[in-house]
């Protein structure tokens, strides 16, 4: 971009366009979800190989603004350059409630020890698209989720607004009038929480930092933190997010590779994760295969002990009544535990959940594509999913399987997610597949 453009930027008080000089580190497309998840399968399945697949869900072709080369160059000096002193030391510094360290040190040395698997940028004929992979030990490949996705973005827009002969400064400046709006809202609801969840489809780097950096001036009532590591340690914000649908999907299909109960293994995922991370961490992501079998399968004593839970599909307002119902037949009052409302929120859908659900039970929303990629420009709709586990003693592997409440967000081969329907949906069904 010109001079003159940098300078009216800066004048205008808006970021300077472009990627940020910190995508160079890994932190800075991580979600803190993807270090918990990490350090859970570490401890829990090591050696466990584990490959993710991209998928461009939208119309959109990628690869008319994007370079697979340029992309490749990108994510190879990512691999290369790993986990920095600043970044360890950083998750290293992070407290529970009770002060103890929330990643453990043999954790960490790992991660600085530890080289990422490669990832691979092709072209798929079929898809007529990009094509990105990377398949590793699972709680090393799980890094690139939230990464490749934050990186497809910054070379999608940068190429997209140049191509398009847009003016940077006239798309930043309709980006913040949009943003103007929402604080303007926020400000007359200072009891509607949430949390920054755009980092896997935002606009840019920068723009995100900018978004949030004007909330947390302008909404700090609002803002209860953000997903970004990188935004949370250099905006000294809580890093929020606690598990994705990976980690009960990995967890299906490394019990499918061992022939075990792929339906008895969602509970022990939860167990898993509730004994590494207690109450801190303990909201629930409800659709990984479902909501009913998830009610079904959540005890009695987890509802008791979770503080709540997320939900990402489906309607959310018939989810929430469901919700309270869940805990009322339990003896369990709703004022004390906990709603996340995930699934592609914008302003006007916020302020109504909070209306519909405030002094019922806690409500939280986890802001994301509206949040960061609102300026005008049609957003991306990318998801980078595990799609094969490898189990590390047996040699055996599987694919996964997702089945959410909305079908056109199932994941996995067709036949195999009919077989997850008919094993997660027969009540008292214990089998392999």
């Amino acid at each position: 971009m010109t001079m003159e453009y940098q300078e009216a930027a800066v004048g205008a008080g808006l970021p300077v366009y472009g990627p940020m000089v910190e995508s160079g580190r890994l932190s800075a497309g991580l979600d803190y979800y993807k270090p918990t998840m990490s350090q859970l399968a570490y401890e829990q399945e090591p050696g466990a190989e584990v490959t993710f697949t991209f998928h461009n869900r939208g119309a959109q072709r990628l690869m008319d603004y994007v370079d697979p080369s340029d992309l490749q160059h990108r994510f190879d000096q990512l691999q290369r350059r790993g986990w920095s002193q600043d970044e360890l030391d950083y998750l290293g510094s992070l407290r529970t409630s009770d002060g103890q360290p929330v990643f453990k040190e043999g954790y960490l040395s790992y991660l600085q020890t530890s080289e990422l698997p490669a990832v691979k940028v092709a072209y798929d004929e079929v898809a007529d698209d990009l094509a990105i992979e990377t398949t590793g030990e699972w709680a090393l490949a799980t890094f690139w989720e939230t990464v490749i996705m934050s990186e497809v973005n910054e070379a999608y827009f940068e190429s997209y607004v140049q191509a398009h002969g847009l003016d940077p400064l006239a798309v930043y400046t309709e980006g913040d009038r949009r943003l103007s709006e929402k604080i303007a809202v926020l400000q007359q609801h200072s009891d509607i929480k949430f949390a920054d969840f755009g980092t896997r489809r935002h606009f840019s780097l920068r723009w995100q930092k900018y978004v949030v950096e004007r909330l947390a001036g302008e909404c700090p009532e609002n803002l209860v933190g953000t997903s970004n590591v990188a935004l949370a340690h250099s905006l000294e914000l809580k890093p929020v997010g606690t598990f994705a649908h990976e980690m009960p999907m990995v967890y299906a299909g490394l019990a499918d590779a061992r022939g075990k109960d792929i339906r008895a293994s969602h509970n022990h995922f939860l167990q898993d994760w509730y004994d590494t991370y207690g109450e801190d961490l303990s909201i629930a992501l409800t659709d990984t295969f479902k909501t009913e079998f998830f009610f079904s399968d959540f005890t009695p004593e987890q509802a008791i002990a979770w503080r709540g839970v997320r939900q990402d599909s489906g309607d959310p307002f018939v989810f929430g009544e469901r919700l309270i119902r869940f805990y009322e037949d339990l003896g369990i009052d709703p004022g004390t535990k906990t709603v996340v409302f995930s699934d592609g929120l914008d302003m006007d859908a916020i302020v109504a959940l909070h209306e519909h659900f405030s002094g019922r039970i806690k409500v939280l929303f986890g802001w994301g594509t509206n949040l960061t990629n609102d300026l005008g420009v049609k957003p991306l709709n990318v998801v980078m999913k595990a799609t094969h586990v490898r189990d590390a003693k047996s040699g055996e592997s599987a694919d996964t399987v997702k089945l959410s409440d909305d079908n056109g967000k199932h994941t996995g081969p067709a036949k195999l997610v009919h077989d997850y329907e008919s094993v997660y949906f027969a009540p008292g069904s214990a089998a392999a597949i």
